[in-house]
């Protein structure tokens, strides 16, 4: 826009920086969003690499089983682990738990 002097004139603007899909109404809902996303996906690499450590765990137990003569599966401690997820966060946990025994094993 320019004005009758030819000089160029700007008018202020406001840019909410929130991803299209935040659903938030105002900049600072925006803002606690992606800080929270943030920490999500903090925590979400956290998980990730405890989950890859515990892997590499229940393989040595394995290893050691079956060296010593053993089953590599112990099915009553897999039903304990189930027990404790589900306890600790109900029917989800024994499907969480259920994911976790499926990746610990490895190929069966």
């Amino acid at each position: 826009m320019t004005t009758p002097n030819n000089t160029a004139r700007t008018t202020p603007t406001t840019t909410v920086t929130a991803a299209p899909d935040s659903g938030a109404h105002t900049p600072e809902a925006a803002e606690v969003i992606r800080d929270a996303r943030h920490r999500i996906d903090d925590l979400d690499g956290r998980i990730i690499g405890l989950i890859q450590e515990r892997m590499a765990v229940s393989a040595v137990i394995q290893r050691e089983r079956t060296a010593a003569g053993g089953p590599r599966l112990n099915l009553s401690r897999e039903m304990e682990v189930l027990a404790h997820y589900s306890d600790q966060l109900g029917r989800s946990g024994t499907a969480l738990a259920m994911t976790l025994l499926e990746l610990s094993r490895g190929r069966v």
